[in-house]
């Protein structure tokens, strides 16, 4: 396993432990006082996080729910794609795709670092732990001119990045974004702070005005998270514009008048570049697209064309089911008529 990749495999195996399910982990919900049972001393923990957890236990379910949102949003940004983000039974979870070096493997530390920071950050805004809650540093402030001021409740995301820094973060001594080598360590924990900086860079202010008769004389405004979706569209631009950097073993190769790439902290960066998807390679964990469904008009990721990288489509007519024209009958029940239609649906061969 290379360097830095454990930590994303210790937050999957609590995942798994906390939810106590298999296929569905990833969705699943824990009945209250599952987390607080199990303890951080029956957690796949490095001694590190143990130490971490057994300080801040009451954070083991934004723990879970970081990871949940996660891996949910890196599906659903990938769900038409050649890589769909899919996952394994066993850890780590993702696959090859955690150690490869790809975009791929950055954009999943982004993501799963971000997920932390979001779930651990509302955590404290809902006011379910002790020592964190809204972010208070910009109450008092604000313009009297023009009639707004800061209140309200708003996100405490200094919080929340300190402890995924903490959890998920090996410390790596002299990184620098701007030199032009890096290792897989170094790369992971870059794309991991890119991840928690999207968090900051997607925030917004809302406010709420005040006034007699429902006019605006007085705002009262707030920061706030953006939606975790939003969070995965702005990663998933990071990831179609990342870049490619050296490895530092591999730069005693290179010219010694290469020029020095600079790389912005907010950037994705990789090692390697990613291959094309196309057919299973089980020894890589590539599950390829073979009887992926495609849309045969598109000419996006997910058409037929590009999905099935030229191997052409099967087409299926599928039946569908649903009830329709539904109406009220007084009294008291809803009659529909059941409606059926003829569908193709095209799969990559």
């Amino acid at each position: 396993m290379q360097p830095g990749t454990g930590v994303l495999s210790e937050l999957f195996l609590i995942l798994n432990k906390v939810l106590l399910i298999s296929v569905d982990r990833w969705l699943g919900v824990t009945s209250p006082g599952v987390v607080e049972k199990l303890g951080c001393s029956n957690l796949p923990l490095s001694p590190r996080q143990r130490e971490l957890c057994s300080r801040k236990s009451v954070l083991l379910p934004g723990i879970q729910e970081g990871a949940r949102l996660g891996v949910a949003e890196c599906q659903r940004q990938f769900r038409h794609e050649r890589w769909n983000c899919s996952t394994n039974q066993q850890v780590p979870v993702f696959g090859h795709e955690l150690t490869s070096g790809t975009k791929e493997t950055a954009f999943i530390y982004a993501v799963m670092a971000a997920g932390l920071v979001h779930a651990v950050t509302r955590s404290c805004s809902q006011g379910n732990m002790t020592e964190c809650g809204c972010d208070a540093r910009l109450r008092g402030g604000g313009s009297a001119a023009e009639g707004w001021h800061w209140g309200g409740c708003s996100d405490h995301i200094q919080y929340g990045t300190w402890f995924s820094r903490k959890f998920m973060d090996h410390t790596v001594k002299n990184m620098s974004t701007s030199r032009s080598s890096y290792t897989p360590s170094t790369m992971n924990q870059h794309n991991s702070e890119a991840g928690r900086q999207a968090i900051n860079r997607t925030m917004s202010t809302d406010c709420r005005c005040h006034g007699v008769s429902g006019s605006c004389a007085v705002k009262t405004c707030w920061r706030t998270m953006a939606p975790f979706e939003r969070v995965g569209t702005y990663l998933k631009d990071r990831y179609e514009h990342s870049v490619q950097v050296t490895e530092r073993s591999k730069r005693k190769t290179k010219r010694k008048d290469q020029r020095r790439l600079h790389v912005d902290k907010h950037q994705l960066i990789f090692l390697n570049k990613s291959p094309n998807y196309c057919l299973e390679d089980r020894r890589r964990g590539i599950a390829g697209t073979r009887g992926r469904r495609c849309n045969r008009t598109s000419t996006g990721p997910d058409g037929c064309n590009l999905l099935c990288c030229g191997r052409g489509y099967n087409t299926h007519v599928v039946r569908h089911v649903q009830r329709c024209e539904c109406k009220f009958v007084w009294c008291c029940y809803v009659h529909c008529r059941r409606c059926e239609s003829m569908n193709d649906m095209h799969t990559c061969k």
